[in-house]
């Protein structure tokens, strides 16, 4: 038996799209790739695919990650081919290695994103992401199946920086003319989970910004944080392997 690891993406409307019917879909490639895979054992057998801290429904991604297991050796380059033919627009197969041992969960442990506020001024989301990093606590209001509970965002944050936006990033001039506040932050995956939403309630928080238009959050990458608070690539050591 092989196993092998992906990372793929989910862009555009696809964002929107829930986990369990991005697993489907993903599943349902892999049957039409013609991918031998390995099936578990008992009553109702299902492929052995191993899915890697899932990004939230209405936030994109280009890092998402998924393990499979096939009961015949596929080559990694033939079969990236096969799924991106099989896959809808959005879902593509950035990388895919073959397994070599560890576990792959153990090897992530945050994420950065990447959020565009439109209709803020940097200099306004500098001075709150300054006055949120500042601050040992900013606790904000998580609703759940049970209820409201309070959550503290600010211990998951290890680091938050505001970018300029650059000319080539698909925005037409009137757009370019428009303020766009873009803020790089890395957090931890502790539990309960802090996402970019719960980060932007803490600069509400902290420093009363609202956006005028809904955020757009994308998960740029995952991995393990390193003595300087860098990600690692978690299929690094794979590869080198």
């Amino acid at each position: 038996m092989q196993k092998l690891r992906l990372r793929y993406t989910k862009r555009g409307r696809l964002r929107f799209t829930s986990h369990r019917d991005i697993a489907r879909t993903f599943e349902r490639a892999l049957r039409r790739a013609g991918v031998p895979m390995a099936y578990s054992q008992g009553f109702s057998p299902h492929p052995k695919v191993s899915w890697v801290g899932a990004a939230p429904t209405g936030v994109a991604s280009e890092a998402e990650y998924v393990e499979v297991s096939v009961v015949e050796r596929v080559d990694p380059q033939a079969l990236k081919i096969a799924l991106d033919e099989a896959l809808p627009p959005g879902i593509d197969v950035v990388d895919i290695v073959q397994a070599h041992g560890g576990n792959l969960t153990e090897r992530i442990d945050a994420s950065e994103w990447r959020i565009e506020l439109d209709g803020v001024e940097p200099a306004e989301l500098a001075k709150a992401v300054s006055v949120l990093l500042a601050a040992e606590s900013v606790e904000v209001e998580r609703l759940t199946k049970s209820g409201t509970k309070m959550l503290d965002v600010r211990p998951a944050v290890v680091s938050a920086l505001v970018e300029p936006r650059s000319s080539d990033a698909g925005h037409d001039e009137a757009g370019l003319s428009q303020p766009c506040g873009i803020l790089m932050t890395v957090v931890r995956q502790v539990t309960p989970t802090v996402r970019p939403d719960d980060v932007l309630n803490a600069l509400r928080v902290v420093a009363d910004l609202v956006p005028p238009v809904p955020a757009r959050a994308t998960r740029m990458a995952q991995g393990r944080l390193d003595d300087e608070g860098r990600l690692v690539d978690p299929l690094q050591q794979d590869r080198e392997s």
